[in-house]
This record gives C-alpha cells, structure tokens and sequence, in this order.
C-alpha cells in the first residue's frame, strides 16, 4: 500500500485526495438549512458565474460547506460518470393521495425532552428533498435547496445498497455463488485480503480488513482508496494504485473473516468487481438492465467514475428522488410491479431477514442497538420489520412491510455520519410509519 516518504509527498496526497472520494465538508457551527440554502447563496448562477461563487471539482472546492448542498445535486457537471439507462419506455405514474396533515406531525427525538415538529426535523437535517409512499401512493412529496423532482441527487452510501440487491437477484438465480471465495470469481483479488472471503462476508461486510474508514483522519485508508479512484492526474511522484481495481489488490488482513461487522466500503467496490466479472458488464449497464430500465423510471440516473470508467460501487450513484422511492416500493412489494416480477422473492426474503446482530453489536453503533446487516442493507428488527439503505449526510431509503410504506430522503447535512442526524431521522420514520397505520383521511 501506497505511503508518502516526506512531507512534500504527504502534502501532496493529502491534496489530491482532498479533490476526491467520498465527501468529507468540515462545516462552521451555526449553519442552518436556511443561510445554506444553494439557491439564496446563488452558487453557480450566471453566465459565467460571479468569481466567489464558482464551484469545482479541481480546487476542493465542491467539497466545502455551504458549497456542497449545491454539489450534491451537479456531480455530473464536476467530474467524469457514466449513464445508467431508464430505458425508452414510459415513466410509470405514481398515484397520489397526498396528506397535508403529516406536516403537523410530532415526535420527540432520541435523547431529548422535547418534541420536535416534521418541518422542523426537515430543516434541522439539512433535508434536500423527503417523498413518502403509502400503500404505493404518494402521501407527501417536498423539495428544498439544490433539489426538485427534475434533477438528481448524489446517493451516496444508498449506492452499497442497491449493489447488494443486484448481487442478491445473481444469487436467487444461480448466478452468483454466497459461499464461494472471492478469488473463484476475481483471481486478481486472490493474495489480497478479499482472496479467501466468502461472497456472503464480501455482502455482510464481516471481512476482516485492515482498513480505516476514519473521515476525520487524512492519512486514513479511506483517502488512500479515494486517491486511487480520483480520475485528476496523480502527482508526479505518486506511486500509488490509480484505479478502483488496483487499489483492491493492496488491501490487507486483520483479523478472521466472519467474526464481525466492520462497514468499509472497499467491500462494495469488491462486489462491484465481482458482479462486473460474472456478467460481464459493469455494474452501471447491469443496474440498468436489471432495475432501472424495468421500474417505470422518471429520469436516466448515474454513477461517478475513476480514471478508466469503473463505476464507483461503493457510493457513485446519483438518481431522482422519485426514483429511489420507486425502489424501495419494488421491495415492498416483494419485488413485483403491476403483477410483473422484476427481483426474484427470494433476493427480497434474503435482505428482510438481516444478518447476524451479534455480529453487527461488536461495531459500536449506540443508536442502532438490536440492528443487523444484510447484503448492503440496514436491519431494524423491530417490531415492522423495517429495513433501509443509508448514505452520509443524511440519506435514506427505508421501508417498512407492515405500515406499506416506503420514506426516500436526499439531505446536504454538514456532518457526514449519520450519528448527526439519526437521533431525529430514526423516530420521525418511526411516527411517520405508525400515522399513517392508524389515521384514515
């Protein structure tokens, strides 16, 4: 693995990967979705713009706050991505059954004394856009800043989730394998520390990797992975891996596989080139192909890429937030749609169940006691059987069987864990779900 020599080097790295990778924004107190508000800041408007109000991707500035609620909605106007198609049909139309009174919802949040108002919870979570179905039905629909149902918006982590459902669908058809190593699949892979993990660990992430995905410490590996796939020119004395692919074959041991769950996303980029060698495509044709085309999609949607295409996996994909929601109702319906079946039950089946929680119980997460993971996906357990895919800054597809409903947020919160937003996001989901179990308009 790649380690700068000299602070000239190190300088360098840290620049470099300061223009890449998953976006870390290192934001002033006091900000509110109001003073941060992309179209109040008037980022990127005129022809040309005003100087002090360029974005790019070359100088690290896309990545600071308050420039990035604008970016997370223009990653296509930044750096390179590739399509992934909706097909030539016709956008399916989503029925509406709107419920202005959801608004007026209250909760309390976790840890605090005092409840907190749905609008509230919208503003405080940096919220970009929140659509809400029941029973297939559009209840509430609301956008803010960078967002409306015409663009897209960066996914972020919910990428990993939508990689793990591909990969669920190749194993519910005898395509994919859960209990080969993944060096049967990928041989590149095979004196790396992924060589003798099982697809079911790659899935789970319960790989034993020596990898920090520590935001707030540059020389972590996750820069270093994120320097890898920076498709900017490298630095003249950078040696390091330059693609998503090299940088998986310097990965590490540290510890057994199967012991525990340690979320690092090097583990979806490795599913990513899994998938990639057993169909024989990349993963942005075979979401294409598999969902994207087959969903009634409003919008063609995209992937960010490193310096040779390769799709980032492990959080590139950027989609319209209708879209998202038209997912997560695929799943709630056992993956049928109008009597067609796009994703075999078993892959749904698979995912519902959730992993081992005594293995997810060993990474620490206080907010999400009684959690699992499964194929990419966040378990509840609770008492719905609620489940969702989640990415940094606040981004959200949860679905709950027994309330039939299904809430996509896309968010442009200052802090990229969700800890920072998790204490309001996860009761507001909870009262949204059991409103509308018990009120009929």
């Amino acid at each position: 693995m790649f380690l700068p020599k000299c602070k000239r080097r190190l300088f360098a790295l840290i620049l470099a990967v300061a223009m890449s990778g998953p976006a870390h924004t290192l934001a002033q107190p006091g900000w509110t979705a109001k003073a941060s508000d992309p179209v109040t800041l008037g980022w990127m408007q005129g022809s040309p713009p005003a100087p002090d109000r360029i974005i790019r991707f070359a100088d690290g500035t896309y990545r600071s706050f308050p420039q990035w609620r604008w970016t997370v909605c223009h990653f296509q106007q930044l750096e390179p991505t590739i399509p992934v198609s909706r097909g030539l049909g016709p956008p399916r139309p989503l029925e509406r059954a709107e419920r202005a009174d959801i608004e007026s919802l209250r909760f309390t949040p976790l840890g605090a004394s005092e409840p907190m108002t749905f609008m509230e919870a919208f503003d405080r979570n940096f919220t970009d856009g929140i659509i809400i179905l029941h029973e297939g039905r559009v209840v509430y629909e609301r956008y803010a800043g960078c967002l409306s149902e015409q663009n897209r918006h960066a996914a972020m982590s919910v990428t990993k989730s939508l990689i793990g459902l591909l990969s669920e669908i190749l194993i519910a058809e005898g395509t994919l394998d859960e209990n080969r190593r993944v060096d049967s699949y990928v041989p590149e892979l095979a004196s790396s520390a992924f060589g003798d993990a099982t697809i079911r660990q790659v899935l789970d992430m319960t790989t034993g990797l020596e990898f920090s995905e520590n935001y707030n410490d540059p020389a972590a590996d996750v820069w270093r992975h994120a320097m890898a796939g920076n498709p900017l020119p490298k630095p003249d004395d950078y040696s390091g891996p330059r693609t998503y692919y090299e940088y998986l074959t310097t990965v590490r041991r540290s510890g057994p596989h199967g012991a525990a769950f340690g979320y690092r996303t090097v583990n979806t980029d490795a599913m990513g080139w899994i998938l990639s060698r057993v169909t024989g495509r990349p993963v942005s044709d075979l979401l294409a192909e598999r969902l994207w085309s087959r969903i009634g999609a409003d919008l063609e949607a995209y992937f960010t890429v490193d310096s040779i295409g390769t799709p980032f996996a492990g959080g590139g994909f950027n989609t319209g937030l209708r879209d998202l929601a038209r997912v997560g109702h695929l799943l709630l319906d056992d993956g049928m749609i109008d009597g067609t079946r796009i994703v075999p039950e078993a892959a749904v089946n698979s995912i519902k169940r959730g992993g081992s929680r005594s293995a997810f119980a060993q990474a620490g997460y206080s907010q999400l006691s009684g959690w699992s993971y499964r194929s990419m996906w966040w378990v509840t357990h609770n008492k719905n059987g609620a489940f969702m895919a989640r990415g940094v800054y606040g981004q959200s597809l949860y679905i709950d069987p027994t309330a039939r409903t299904v809430i996509a947020r896309f968010a442009s919160h200052p802090e990229a864990g969700n800890a920072a937003n998790d204490p309001t996001t996860l009761p507001l989901y909870q009262a949204i779900t059991d409103f509308l179990m018990s009120s009929v308009q």
